[in-house]
């Protein structure tokens, strides 16, 4: 067995709770064998449920880390959580990168793209192989609308800061252009994006805190085609965050990632001018 080192602020949330069920399920598909072992918080409770580090360790049967240095010097391989935290994604990466396993670092990457870029220096000095995705970048629907244009893509979360991360990752994967310009509407807690690449293709994100994830758009054979998410990307995406663990290939190119951080802090700032083109 091989053993994973989970690294949160709290470890007591809806990722660290369900990755490690979904990592022991997905073994047999990717014919691996990793076993969460270790765990390290630096909050020790939870301030989502009151669950304290020691009592979620006992329930997952993880061992406690005192510091995260002695849970990098025992795992073999390590993931980086703090999914809802990402201002503390830059500050483990310090640590953790240099021990030069093999690492998973959670949505969103970074708070922006320079902590983005950081994160990468750090990984390219240690010679660190590690990614980061949404999940829903492993949604099967993204598959028949790669190329396509006059895309729709909408969703849903807490908050638009937070969860943006999940549309813009799927309109970077779909367009595979690099985004040029955006515009934000804001009408309460909905937002209406639009989204113009360097070749002219064009995107419109809708977030609101009810709608359900879908994406529409036109393929490149001139085709109308309208995709709900419906499939369980969460289980693709533990698939190839096994497969990467166990080969060191990344899944895809780490400029996308980039890419994502780039769009996402244009849609954050164009908030500010509300319903104005401005440059990415």
């Amino acid at each position: 067995m091989k053993k994973v080192g989970f690294v949160d602020y709290y470890i007591s949330e809806w990722h660290a709770n369900n990755y490690p069920g979904w990592f022991r399920e997905m073994n047999a598909a990717a014919g691996t064998d990793y076993e969460l072992a270790y765990a390290w918080a630096e909050l020790d409770v939870s301030p989502l449920d009151g669950v304290s580090t020691d009592e979620w360790c006992a329930k997952m049967g993880a061992a406690k880390c005192d510091t995260l240095a002695e849970l990098c010097e025992k795992s073999d391989v390590i993931v980086i959580l703090a999914p809802s935290d990402p201002e503390k994604h830059l500050p483990y990466a310090r640590e953790v990168l240099t021990y030069g396993k093999r690492t998973y670092i959670d949505k969103t990457f970074a708070p922006n793209s320079e902590e983005a870029k950081e994160i990468f220096r750090i990984a390219a000095e240690y010679n660190t192989p590690f990614f980061s995705t949404s999940a829903l970048r492993y949604a099967d629907e993204l598959d028949a609308l790669k190329g396509a244009d006059n895309l729709i893509i909408s969703g849903a979360g807490r908050s638009f800061e937070e969860y943006s991360v999940h549309l813009v990752e799927m309109t970077v994967v779909l367009l595979a252009d690099p985004v040029a310009s955006v515009k934000v509407e804001c009408q309460g807690n909905q937002r209406i994006c639009r989204a113009k690449t360097v070749s002219g293709k064009t995107a419109t994100i809708i977030f609101a805190p009810g709608a359900a994830y879908c994406i529409e758009g036109v393929t490149e054979d001139g085709i109308d085609t309208q995709k709900p998410i419906q499939s369980d990307f969460f289980k693709n995406l533990m698939t190839d965050i096994l497969r990467f663990f166990e080969t060191g290939v990344l899944p895809f190119d780490g400029a996308q990632t980039l890419e994502v951080m780039r769009f996402r802090d244009a849609l954050l700032k164009a908030q500010d001018f509300d319903g104005q083109w401005i440059e990415a």
